[in-house]
């Protein structure tokens, strides 16, 4: 690849419409939360807020009263969309801003949402997250709800964890603390009580870090502790604003009398307990936004979960639903790939999925490599990265996201090995994580009195003088059962040990005091600062943010899905991290995997799963999921105006588009197939034989030509699909309703291997 083809694409000014034209509202970068909005003045009027707003946008800016729910697709411009609808209520004298209470789900989302609210001329919103939402009403109302001062709030919870490990006489190593730590977490915003917790974590799918009946009795014990010394924790605040808006109606409807019109962002990640103090909010009323995107829940191991939002037509009948899915952050290519990702998704997430549709202009497709091993992989990486910056794309604007933590000290090496400024996001750097710094302590101590150490009695080189080492810190031959702390720590080990072989491989008749030596110099060099640098991040931490190019590694079975995701749940959860995980690149993605883990081992890993039919080589991809929705407005229908239940209204229909590779199909022969013409077809032949068999006995009777009772494609459509019902006969394009009335019956019938009626097809 030449330094010219990786020059760096020009996108125009964020906010600024690609077609210079200030009556369209076609534009070519609405920002993400990586970015600030950069607007050169504060629009002069309520009207002049809504310019530069495409209609779906458009529809949410405008929806200011009643329940609203928008479905917004990666990219698609949900935070322009509601700042400018609180703007514009602001703005047009509809909403006090003192009235108004917009929760996100973190203090930089916050932030950010203040601020775009400031240029749009709207001071004076609260927007907040949900924590500082309640903690704030929580110490107002506090001193006339209980008396005297709020309890002190304990930033981190797991010293008190620790102590009532140690009142339960249960011996917890830090890993395990912080996995308990987590489970009790996990019971607080699930509303799930000590005595409640083994049930509720079987029945969750829950894996325990210890013994249940373990975990819910050091539950008990901090929750006493926490009594015992008057403190309160971050989950206690949500607990305790619930409890007070519940038991004291004069000060719910204080609240509810400050705040009238609710927006909640990211929506599919609100836990059962966030719910209930939004319903408390709310009271009787309806004037609530919610923002959010089913497809994007990868939260749910901490009590997040996206039935709120898939529900909430039902919870509010008369509700206008908005879709968002014109994405402007990605290329086309890009986005082909992520629709390609969810089209072979189950479950009810799945039901519900976006399809998006890029608004930027082509890009190179997404590139896929294959490697020997994991250091080979993080090296091709690493030159690509430099060949990159060669040629003048910033080192900001270049991301690496992996799976795990622990997979992030190969590419910080091979990084630093070419000079490449990196910098960690959501993580600690490998060598400043306390199992590692434990870990090169305990080596360094063996190495200087390696002839008294017992550990070493049995180790007859290099790498076996580590596993005994490291064995005395926890590291194990087999990886633990399960997620969380212990399986990070255990790799933080793991991967000393694979250093420890990889250097004595590389370096022969090496000690011990030779590889802490190496440690050292590693850990040295990659202490210096860099601030601004390609960023190093896993999949969790990256949601929210996006790059110009991004490398998708380890994209292999066992890392993606991850080794200890078993059921169908966990799955889908890890196909959707894979899909947030691609929907962070605006303009090239660069997949990528390893056969074996270490130089030499044994070629015995395939690229993940979920690339299957996506990459190329591979085959079609067979779509599983429901049908993709389209963008556009369903409005509902207030049941007192009607006298009848409320019933959605579509006002756009879906666009046609190749079930194979996701293409938008023009041609009325590829659009009766609902594929390209050159995408491979996956039909039963001997069932499109026995279609052609009954046609030409219909035509035959009737007196007519056979493509009068279905065409070739049309039979070519009913032999790919394999219709099971009549709503799916229906649904193909060629069939029609007077078609399906004349032939539905005898068509289902050869479709279910059955012989049709003799007098079927008459008039």
């Amino acid at each position: 690849m030449t330094p010219a083809a990786l020059v760096r694409l020009r996108r125009p000014a964020c906010g600024q419409p690609s077609h210079r034209s200030p009556a369209t509202w076609q534009h070519g970068c609405v920002t993400a939360a990586t970015h600030s909005t950069l607007f050169p003045q504060v629009p002069d009027s309520a009207d002049a807020v809504l310019e530069g707003l495409d209609p779906e946008q458009r529809e949410v800016a405008t929806a200011l009263r009643g329940p609203v729910c928008v479905l917004a697709g990666a990219g698609t411009g949900k935070t322009r969309a509601i700042t400018h609808r609180i703007a514009y209520g602001v703005r047009a004298g509809i909403l006090q801003p003192s009235s108004v209470l917009a929760v996100t789900f973190t203090n930089r989302a916050a932030g950010e949402m203040r601020g775009r609210l400031r240029q749009l001329g709207a001071q004076g919103v609260q927007a907040r997250t949900f924590h500082s939402a309640a903690l704030r009403q929580l110490q107002y109302f506090w001193p006339k709800a209980v008396g005297g001062s709020l309890p002190r709030l304990v930033d981190r919870k797991i010293q008190l964890v620790a102590d009532a490990a140690a009142a339960c006489r249960i011996r917890l190593d830090r890993g395990e603390l912080r996995d308990v730590t987590a489970e009790i977490e996990w019971s607080k915003v699930t509303q799930t009580v000590p005595a409640d917790y083994a049930l509720a974590a079987v029945k969750a799918g829950r894996d325990a870090p210890r013994d249940p009946a373990e975990i819910a009795q050091l539950y008990a014990a901090y929750e006493d502790l926490k009594r015992q010394r008057s403190v309160i924790d971050f989950e206690d605040v949500l607990l305790l604003t619930v409890a007070v808006l519940q038991d004291r109606r004069d000060i719910a409807d204080q609240v509810r009398a400050q705040y009238q019109h609710f927006v909640v962002d990211e929506y599919q990640d609100v836990s059962p307990l966030q719910q209930r103090l939004l319903e408390l909010w709310l009271g009787e009323r309806d004037d609530l936004c919610v923002v959010g995107d089913a497809s994007q829940t990868i939260y749910s191991f901490t009590g997040a979960t996206p039935d709120h939002l898939l529900d909430f037509r039902t919870r509010h009948p008369g509700a206008t639903v908005v879709k968002l899915v014109r994405d402007y952050r990605s290329t086309p290519q890009v986005v082909r790939l992520a629709n390609g990702l969810l089209a072979q998704a189950r479950g009810r997430a799945a039901d519900h999925r976006l399809e998006l549709i890029s608004q930027r202009g082509p890009g190179p497709e997404p590139a896929y490599s294959e490697h020997t091993d994991e250091p080979a992989e993080a090296e091709g990486a690493a030159r690509r990265i430099r060949e990159l910056l060669a040629a003048g794309v910033p080192a900001a604007e270049i991301a690496v996201l992996f799976r795990t933590n622990a997979q992030s000290e190969t590419y910080e090496q091979a990084l630093a090995d070419l000079g490449i400024p990196y910098q960690l996001r959501g993580a600690e750097r490998f060598f400043d994580r306390p199992e590692v710094r434990k870990a090169i302590v305990s080596l360094r101590g063996s190495a200087r009195f390696s002839g008294n150490d017992t550990f070493l009695e049995d180790a007859v080189d290099l790498p076996s003088q580590v596993r005994a080492v490291l064995s005395g810190e926890g590291w194990t031959a087999q990886p633990p059962a399960g997620s969380g702390a212990v399986r990070e720590r255990w790799e933080s080990l793991a991967a000393l040990v694979n250093l420890a072989q990889d250097f004595s491989a590389a370096r022969s008749g090496a000690t011990l005091a030779d590889l802490v030596a190496e440690l050292d110099e590693r850990a040295n060099a990659q202490h210096a600062p860099t601030v601004q640098g390609v960023t190093l991040a896993s999949l969790h931490s990256a949601k929210g943010l996006e790059w110009d190019v991004v490398f998708l590694v380890g994209v292999a079975e066992g890392m993606m899905p991850i080794t200890y995701a078993k059921t169908d749940e966990q799955i889908e959860e890890e196909r959707r991290l894979l899909y947030v995980g691609v929907t962070r690149a605006r303009e090239r993605l660069h997949v990528s995997w390893a056969l074996s883990r270490s130089p030499g081992g044994r070629p015995s890993r395939r690229p993940s799963r979920f690339l299957d039919g996506l990459r190329p080589g591979t085959g079609a991809a067979a779509g599983r999921g429901g049908s993709a929705a389209s963008g556009g407005v369903e409005r509902g229908f207030s049941s007192a105006a009607t006298g009848v239940s409320a019933v959605p209204r579509r006002t756009q229909r879906t666009p046609a588009r190749c079930r194979v590779c996701g293409r938008s199909l023009t041609e009325a022969g590829e659009m009766k197939l609902m594929r390209c013409e050159d995408c491979p077809s996956d039909m039963d032949e001997g069932l499109y034989e026995r279609l052609r068999s009954w046609r030409a006995i219909q035509a035959g009777r009737n007196g007519q030509p056979a493509f009068c009772v279905f065409t070739d494609k049309t039979l070519v459509a009913i032999a790919e699909t394999v219709p099971e019902e009549a709503g799916e006969l229906a649904r193909i394009p060629g069939v029609g309703m007077r078609k399906f009335h004349r032939y539905g019956a005898d068509v289902l019938a050869i479709c279910a291997g059955q012989d049709p009626a003799e007098e079927a097809g008459q008039d």
